[in-house]
């Protein structure tokens, strides 16, 4: 069963479509930044943002941030929300809940294959904005942030990093990168902590993969059921930004879609990442168990 639900998955034109529009959005903003050079100098604008574009290899990060907030969840909320909902709708639910398989098997298969998807979209924009990154950006700069004119650092000293000389702390060196706080990372670490993001990322998309697998089983709308989780998440979204929500604020399901961010930081702060677990880990069981709950007795005869 769980062979079937992936092998329709990725023989949908829809997924590849998805997959191909969401990895298109961080490639045309690296194109347009490497056209007209508007790259904020170090020291001004979003930190973050200085960052990523002083160095390919951190592209991912900002593309990953790029497709977060709207995209990602549009898509895996259209393709959680359809996983029953879009079976019930074209009456092809009866006929496979008719033949000997079990209810929770059906409901895992499905699950299974929303996680695969969820990690196909998330891998492909990563890999995707790592060769964009490199190729249109470039690897980090050779002056390390906050040099100053002329080969001097604040305080009058040599400023190290130039022909000959040993690199800055904050100059990436030997293949390495610079982190967000300004110390290096090598390469490994690098990878180590894009795959604490990827994974991060997928678990916050599971939560919304699990409230529109609920709302899935309880309509024959696979467009309602996209539409009540994009519901869910634009008032969270709200409630976020509103001072009179600071009681439940933590407790909203995008309150720490961005914590991420934080695994690019030197030392790691691990804080709003463990809370961004916790609050999905508690959405992923609460909206599974109710799918289950709902399933198990939902009558398909009618």
């Amino acid at each position: 069963m769980i062979k079937v639900e992936l092998v329709k998955l990725l023989r949908r034109s829809r997924t590849w479509i998805s997959v191909v529009l969401t990895c298109a959005l961080p490639f045309m903003v690296a194109v347009f930044i490497t056209v007209t050079h508007l790259v904020p100098p170090p020291g001004q604008g979003s930190a973050f943002l200085s960052a990523v574009l002083q160095d390919g290899a951190l592209y991912p990060a900002a593309a990953l941030a790029l497709v977060l907030p709207v995209f990602l969840p549009v898509a895996v909320a259209v393709v959680a929300g359809d996983s029953i909902a879009g079976e019930a709708a074209t009456g092809t639910l009866r006929y496979l809940l008719v033949r000997p398989v079990g209810r929770t098997r059906l409901l895992v298969a499905k699950l299974i294959s929303v996680v695969v998807y969820v990690l196909l979209v998330v891998l492909a924009v990563t890999f995707t904005a790592y060769a964009t990154g490199v190729f249109l950006l470039g690897p980090s700069q050779a002056a390390a942030v906050g040099q100053a004119p002329g080969g001097a650092v604040p305080g009058g000293a040599a400023a190290p990093g130039l022909a000959g000389q040993a690199p800055t702390a904050g100059q990436a060196a030997g293949g390495a990168v610079t982190s967000l706080s300004g110390a290096p990372l090598s390469l490994l670490q690098l990878t180590e902590r894009t795959a604490g993001a990827i994974a991060f990322i997928t678990v916050s998309m599971l939560g919304v993969a699990a409230i529109a697998l609920f709302l899935s089983t309880i309509t024959d709308s696979a467009l309602g059921s996209a539409l009540g989780a994009l519901a869910a998440l634009v008032a969270s979204e709200v409630l976020v930004t509103l001072n009179a929500a600071t009681v439940v604020q933590p407790y909203l399901p995008t309150r720490y879609w961005l914590a991420w961010i934080d695994f690019f930081r030197d030392p790691i702060v691990w804080r709003n990442i463990e809370r961004g677990f916790a609050v999905q880990g508690v959405y992923v069981v609460v909206f599974l168990a109710a799918s289950w709950a709902h399933f198990a007795t939902k009558d398909i005869t009618s």
